[in-house]
């Protein structure tokens, strides 16, 4: 791995991290739309596995200092990891934003519910995260897309021009 993708990586991590303050509660989770955006940018700009490796950093760390639930396992990291394959498969950045709001809303929302009954001792009906999730996840790929669309795929070219 070169050291500007690492480097771009762990940026990511860190502002993931930093950005923790950002979420508020919703349905016993702490939504975060951030992560959404973060895992947008690193689905599109890295491809699936570093978006994954990604969302679960920012999850473990946000863990360690209170500001996230055993929830960002699940939320975050499937999130990361079908917007990483809708774009590998598309080449499409929009693409790669409906995989992010499936990924989270849907199937991480459905994965979080035995995340929440095993070590949250939360018994929730299946579909308690679904819909916050969704409206978290849609509410980060907006962003998501912003910055990519304004910020980082231009950056990216230049640098891919030096």
């Amino acid at each position: 791995m070169s050291t500007k993708k690492l480097t771009s990586l762990a940026l990511l991590i860190a502002f993931g991290v930093a950005a923790g303050a950002f979420s508020f509660p919703m349905a016993g989770a702490k939504v975060f739309p951030v992560q959404h955006a973060i895992n947008v940018l690193a689905a599109v700009m890295f491809g699936p596995a570093p978006a994954v490796l990604v969302a679960f950093c920012v999850a473990v760390l946000r863990n360690l200092l209170g500001t996230g639930t055993a929830l960002a396992f699940p939320g975050g990291m499937i999130g990361a990891f079908v917007a990483g394959m809708f774009y590998k498969h598309s080449g499409r950045e929009s693409l790669a934003a409906l995989g992010e709001v499936v990924g989270t809303g849907l199937l991480g929302g459905l994965a979080s519910v035995p995340v929440a009954r095993l070590l949250l001792g939360r018994d929730v009906l299946a579909l308690t995260y679904v819909l916050p999730f969704s409206l978290s996840s849609f509410g980060g790929v907006v962003v998501g897309m912003l910055i990519l669309r304004l910020v980082a795929l231009p950056l990216k070219k230049t640098i891919e021009r030096v």
